[in-house]
């Protein structure tokens, strides 16, 4: 008995694992092909964003992007918590999906547990539309602490097309110099 529960335990988390990572980007996002990981690394800026529960209360939100010697790339997020006036980090790890030429990751900073990380529109990798795993996710990412008007309309329009309610975007204050800022 004791061995058919672990069984049906496995079996149920195998299921889950499956499930979860079909569904690691909204249906009509194409990540970017020809992807360099190597140019993407560094540091990325957050323009906007979707207000989810891991970044409420941050500005001067951005990512440290560095590769690990296994070839997954090791992610620093942080940013400063205006609600307890302290900056904040995570480390995590992102490893791609499939081929190191589509811009398709996968990216945790929880243990076992993954989400979709998708840059859906790359401008000469100085600034990055990112999709998340669902229509709950998006982020707009650049190399300097501002965007071009006309790349964050573009974004904006394509984040659109795909279903994104960009109404619901956080412009991200960048006003600060971040202790992580390297």
């Amino acid at each position: 008995m004791k061995n058919r529960i672990i069984f049906i335990v496995l079996l149920s988390f195998g299921l889950f694992s499956s499930l979860s990572s079909c569904s690691s980007m909204p249906e009509k996002a194409q990540p970017v092909n020809k992807f360099d990981v190597n140019r993407y690394l560094g540091t990325w800026y957050e323009i906007a964003r979707f207000d989810y529960r891991f970044e409420k209360n941050l500005d001067n939100a951005m990512a440290q992007y560095s590769l690990n010697a296994d070839g997954s790339v090791k992610v620093v997020n942080s940013g400063y918590n205006f609600k307890k006036n302290e900056w904040v980090s995570v480390n995590g790890t992102a490893k791609f999906r499939g081929d190191k030429n589509t811009a398709a990751l996968k990216v945790s900073f929880f243990g076992p547990f993954y989400a979709g990380y998708n840059v859906i529109a790359l401008e000469h990798y100085k600034y990055a539309l990112v999709a998340g795993k669902n229509l709950d996710y998006l982020w707009i990412l650049s190399r300097e602490k501002t965007i071009p008007e006309n790349i964050k309309q573009d974004f904006i329009i394509k984040a659109q097309k795909i279903g994104y309610d960009t109404s619901k975007l956080i412009w991200v204050k960048q006003d600060k110099k971040s202790p992580f800022d390297k």
